[in-house]
């Protein structure tokens, strides 16, 4: 296999590969377009066909021609290999099946026809029948159209204990397969009966389109009846390895880079609707972890939007550290006045719901407000014990400003003297076992070695490719680097424009001594091309950080000033410019 693969890797152009997906252009050497995997304005994804490798500077995707298609197709690395081979006409290796894995084949191959069987009849009820009239009332009443009943291929099951058993049976399917499959039950005295009667049926697919299970939406609630049921777990059908409407909604969610995550299938069906098509349902099941990692290859912004009851907000508190572990950014809307989401766009519309998306609540907003919900903090002991709960949270946070501000919040909230505040968060960063690798020890350095040594690094990229200089200016300015630096950056900046190559000659009449003297130990650092790429990249990121920090800290002691003089239109200027610096160190 390892061969297989090998030779596979050898055959591919991934400048051949990468030019089917996105168009390339040629700069000095190396091929570049703005990225497929985020959005962007100025090209930073680059291409070295020599190399066989990829690399975005402005989201680090970065890897050979089967990490570009698997990220491209959603699929994983040896699919990649396998989807390569096949366009390259490379027969792909098999082994013979053994006679348990051809059985288990057939009867998953047998129960996928008994679904899609089911799948149909339901549909061609509802849509052309006088039994499924009652369907499609209640569906154009919830404001679904033809469309997406088509799109969704919902259906109608009648009330009939075995119009549907019949069908199948009729085709040769035994009760056994009806029951495996999940839409038969076995009666106590023999014979099997519909599972789903009198129901608006929404059949659930796994991501190739294929028909797997079904839901079942009664259309009168009634004592002792359930308003939804759901066909079992088979073996074709596992609750919480799928997403209700994925199949559906991947492309929407690939485009927006951005997925919303609902509670019920009329949560998605009903956004899907409106216009909100980057929408998938957790099946009405506890969210998973194979959920979250199969959402984590579509988009890397994740949406929860459940309902706002009690028992919403416990699924949403339970599934947020599942998401956040696959490293999406993660966020929380909450629907006004307690709507579900399907009941707040039917009555509001696309535009309204829109507008709400623009203010989705951080994660560690949404834990505290719920943490606070639910402690009695009118005593010290309940506020040191929110306090207890929110400082591991807060410790996953990806700079100290930003903590430090969840600090005064939660002083302010709390009512707690910010001293008492930092004085716990100090007891627990030394108690904490991950406090090595906290930001308070990563920047335990001077500040100015760091931008010295930073500054080396951008540099040293530079005076080897000065086509990057674009890309410096428009993530931070040349004032943010030490003087030197400056200096260096400026003579750089000028031959870049003039059209000539940085050297040692014309540096030594045009640069300072010092800055002669920095360059040459700048030349001296040694390092593997891969290893300068992220050297550089991170650089950036953190003289852009220190200056945001800087401005950050000056923004809140204005905001402070303002605060003391009573100027509250100024003192909500400068609190709500410190909220937008944050959110830009957030996404760094």
């Amino acid at each position: 296999m390892e061969e297989f693969i090998n030779t596979v890797k050898e055959r591919s152009d991934i400048y051949e590969v990468v030019s089917r997906y996105v168009p390339l252009t040629l700069k000095n050497g190396r091929f570049w377009a703005c990225c497929p995997f985020h959005e962007e304005k100025t090209p930073s994804f680059s291409v070295s066909p020599d190399k066989g490798i990829f690399y975005c500077f402005g989201c680090h995707e970065g890897g050979n021609v089967f990490k570009f298609i698997s990220k491209m197709e959603h699929v994983t690395y040896f699919e990649a290999v396998k989807l390569q081979a096949e366009r390259l006409g490379i027969k792909i290796p098999s082994r013979k099946k053994t006679f348990a894995e051809i059985q288990d084949e057939q009867t998953k191959d047998a129960l996928l026809k008994i679904t899609s069987t089911a799948q149909n009849f339901y549909h061609n009820i509802l849509m052309k029948s006088k039994e499924g009239e009652e369907g499609r009332k209640y569906l154009a009443a919830r404001g679904i159209s033809e469309k997406v009943i088509k799109d969704f291929q919902l259906g109608f099951a009648p009330d009939s204990w075995d119009a549907l058993t019949k069908k199948i049976k009729a085709q040769g399917y035994s009760e056994k397969q009806l029951i495996s499959a999940g839409i038969a039950v076995e009666k106590k005295n023999g014979g099997v009966y519909d599972r789903l009667r009198g129901r608006v049926i929404i059949p659930i697919f796994d991501i190739s389109g294929k028909p797997v299970a079904f839901g079942g939406r009664i259309l009168k609630v009634e004592e002792n009846q359930p308003k939804y049921l759901n066909t079992p777990e088979t073996e074709i059908f596992i609750k919480g390895k799928l997403l209700f409407a994925l199949n559906k909604s991947s492309r929407a969610i690939i485009s927006a880079n951005e997925a919303i995550v609902v509670e019920g299938y009329m949560d998605a069906i009903s956004l899907y609707s409106a216009g909100v098509e980057n929408v998938v349902a957790s099946l009405g099941t506890a969210f998973t972890e194979e959920q979250a990692k199969l959402l984590a290859r579509y988009a890397r912004k994740i949406i929860f939007c459940y309902d706002s009851d009690e028992a919403g907000q416990r699924a949403t508190v339970r599934a947020l550290p599942i998401m956040k572990n696959t490293g999406a950014n993660v966020f929380i809307l909450i629907i006004p006045d307690g709507k579900d989401p399907d009941e707040f766009v039917r009555k509001h519309g696309k535009d309204a719901f829109v507008r709400l998306l623009k203010n989705v609540t951080p994660v560690i907003e949404y834990l505290f407000q719920y943490k606070l919900n639910h402690t009695d903090y009118s005593t010290f002991a309940g506020k040191l014990q929110v306090l207890r709960e929110m400082f591991p949270i807060c410790l996953e946070l990806k700079d100290s400003a930003t903590q430090k501000n969840y600090l005064r919040k939660f002083s302010l909230t709390l009512v707690l003297d910010e001293g008492v505040i930092f004085e716990e968060w100090r007891k627990f960063l030394s108690r904490s076992p991950t406090n090595k690798n906290s930001p308070q020890k990563k920047f335990s350095t001077s500040k100015n070695s760091l931008i010295r040594q930073a500054g080396k690094s951008i540099i040293q990229k530079l005076w080897q490719e000065p086509e990057y200089l674009d890309y410096v200016k428009a993530l931070t300015s040349k004032e943010n680097f030490i003087k030197i630096h400056t200096e260096i950056i400026n003579y750089i900046e000028k031959c870049y424009a003039e059209g000539r190559v940085p050297d040692d000659l014309t540096a030594e009449k045009e640069l300072s001594a010092a800055a002669n003297q920095e360059i040459l130990n700048i030349a001296g650092m040694i390092e593997p091309q891969d290893s300068q790429i992220l050297a550089f990249q991170d650089s950036l990121k953190l003289i852009r950080r220190v200056s945001l920090e800087k401005l950050l800290k000056q923004t809140l002691q204005d905001a402070g000033e303002f605060d003391k003089s009573g100027d509250s239109k100024n003192f909500a200027e400068k609190m709500q410019a410190s909220l937008e610096i944050q959110k830009e160190i957030d996404n760094l």
